[in-house]
């Protein structure tokens, strides 16, 4: 049971309104409270390993764990410290159920291992959007010269004009199955072998209810009155993989491995993204962009019936294709290799060195958004020299890096406020990082550093068809712009101390760890030279100290602990709410 550490303080909003009901203005007082982002976890988990014969095993698992929270776990960057402002009841549910089997055996000299899970992952939440209603009147107010209330239709049954604050119901139902099955050669022998296969299967039920409360039936989505915005998708996430690795001791001192990866993903989504026809943003998202039997979107095939099939609780589908007179899901879907080479040498005892060359990947997808187009696959390549040591009581290990980021994958919230993923061009990062650790009787020092040199490499356009100048297009990030989240520097010192007391061992410890300020988005311009890092900042850079004292003795021990001493207002992340929102959002560290 965790206590909350986030304030919902007072605030008051007048949306203006030329109608004979004037101006509508409201508050939150009635929702007002210390701490309110409270969250309570409970769960558990069970394994059987069961020895078949001297060479088999079975091991199945379960683990269950449901958790409850309350209000919102970040801090409006316009109050005061640790406050938000927050205008309907917010909570979220989110449980797991994990079952999983390991079979483990022998078949002559190889060792056979099989791993199957299977998870289901329902969740729920309620949640305000008082913000994307609020950025919107202010758009309408400073550049339009009208208001929201008169420009859209917030209109109840019976044509009055009502409350536009927006608050959003939420559901995931992810379930997971992953299955694979790995032999490996010998252990002891200078060649050894594994070889192996993977399959995966994701798929998620998403259900996002976007409402006004008494929104009127002609300017909901249909058959939903009060619903002015409804996602309804089902997501399916399909990988397959072959792998192998080849590891070989040259002589005692060198060690050389290869191994290899064959994987496909197929990847696939499937239903309704948006309004309902008759309110103004129908026009370009929602039903308007519906398909018909003819393959077209129902904005210029007016006349022709929606394409049946579509999923169910949807009035029509958005997000999918027609073939042959029926829907069917959009898909992604390709293939490829990836490798790692690695050497080690050790030239003597408790000194070794390594190189790595090693290429990683993510698969393509779909986005929500129904005008974005698919996204491809971006691929890492790692260059890599390290070092593994020991002198004494002293322990130095350490590596230095290149890195290639080819096509990269970025979010941003686009259209309508949907996330969209996008590829942009490539990136480089280089970067050291190295950690010494001394043992000296009851005396353990730890410190480690780290250096990240993290650039983009090519402009990234607004548009994926733009050439690699961005000619005709905005360029939304130049080339050699540093990666955003990153910090450049990262470093920790750890003291810890223990002694005989009596029966038992008594400790003490202290640990400083700092890490330096780093860019919110990866994005400098999002049109008209507007650089969303102006509004949202720069995640801030941060030093905590932990301190703990225990003592141990026989079979127990006790711990006290402070963490974060000195309150240091550490930042996780900075965002904001919908795609023309300017409210900055910073998720703190816990106080």
């Amino acid at each position: 049971n965790d206590r909350g550490y986030i304030d919902n303080d007072f605030g008051e909003r007048t949306y203006l309104y030329s109608g004979p009901e004037g101006d509508l203005t409201f508050d939150n007082s009635d929702l007002l409270e210390n701490d309110f982002n409270d969250s309570r976890t409970y769960g558990g988990r069970a394994a059987l390993k069961i020895d078949l014969d001297d060479n088999w095993t079975v091991t199945p698992t379960i683990m269950h764990q449901n958790t409850k929270s309350h209000g919102v776990f970040y801090m409006d960057a316009a109050e005061d410290d640790l406050d938000v402002v927050r205008f309907k009841p917010e909570f979220s549910r989110d449980k797991f159920t994990q079952v999983a089997l390991t079979i483990e055996g022998k078949v002559a000299n190889f060792d056979v291992t099989y791993a199957g899970a299977y998870m289901k992952r329902p969740t729920f939440s309620f949640s305000d959007y008082t913000d994307y209603t609020d950025a919107y009147e202010a758009i309408y107010v400073n550049y339009y010269y009208t208001s929201l209330l008169d420009y859209q239709n917030y209109r109840d049954d019976d044509g009055n004009v009502i409350d536009p604050r927006q608050f959003i119901e939420g559901t995931n139902n992810f379930k997971k199955l992953s299955q694979e099955l790995r032999v490996s050669s010998d252990p002891t022998k200078p060649f050894r072998l594994l070889l192996g296969g993977f399959y995966q299967r994701q798929t998620n039920d998403i259900f996002q209810n976007y409402m006004v409360q008494d929104l009127g039936a002609e300017f909901s989505v249909p058959d939903m009155p009060g619903t002015l915005w409804l996602t309804k998708q089902e997501r399916v996430d399909k990988d397959y993989a072959l792998f192998g690795e080849a590891t070989f001791d040259v002589t005692p001192q060198i060690t050389l491995t290869g191994g290899g990866r064959l994987f496909k993903y197929d990847n696939t989504l499937f239903g309704f993204a948006g309004f309902g026809p008759v309110n103004l943003g129908g026009f370009s998202s929602g039903v308007n962009r519906c398909l018909t039997v003819n393959g077209e979107e129902l904005r210029d095939d007016p006349l022709s019936p929606f394409a049946p099939g579509s999923l169910a609780g949807t009035p029509c589908t958005n997000v999918g294709n027609v073939v042959d007179g029926e829907l069917v899901p959009r898909r992604s879907k390709g293939n490829g290799f990836i490798h790692r080479l690695n050497a080690q040498y050790k030239p003597v005892q408790d000194v070794m060195l390594y190189a790595t060359w090693s290429r990683g990947f993510r698969p393509g997808g779909i986005n929500r958004q129904p005008n974005a187009p698919a996204y491809d696959p971006d691929y890492l390549t790692n260059y890599e020299f390290g070092w593994k040591t020991g002198f004494g009581p002293v322990r130095w290990n350490g590596a230095i890096y290149h890195q290639k980021w080819k096509g990269l994958q970025f979010s941003f919230l686009g259209e309508n406020s949907l996330t969209v993923i996008q590829n942009g061009r490539d990136a480089k990062i280089n970067g050291i990082e190295t950690d010494v650790n001394y043992v000296a009787g009851g005396l353990t020092l730890n410190a480690a550093v780290a250096y990240t040199d993290a650039k983009t490499k090519g402009n990234i356009c607004d548009s994926i068809l733009a050439d690699e100048n961005c000619t005709g297009d905005l360029i939304i990030t130049p080339s050699g712009s540093r990666l955003p989240v990153t910090p450049k520097y990262k470093g920790s010192v750890t003291a810890r101390y223990a002694w005989p007391v009596g029966p038992g061992r008594a400790h003490v410890q202290g640990a400083v760890s700092y890490q330096s300020s780093a860019l919110a988005d990866i994005r400098r311009d999002i049109g008209g030279g507007t650089n969303p890092n102006d509004f949202l900042g720069r995640i801030k850079s941060s030093t905590l100290v932990d301190l703990f004292a225990g003592y141990t003795w026989r079979d127990y021990n006790v711990e006290l602990f402070a963490s974060n001493i000195f309150d240091e207002r550490n930042e996780l992340s900075r965002f904001v709410v919908c795609s023309v929102c300017t409210q900055t959002k910073i998720v703190p560290g816990r106080p």
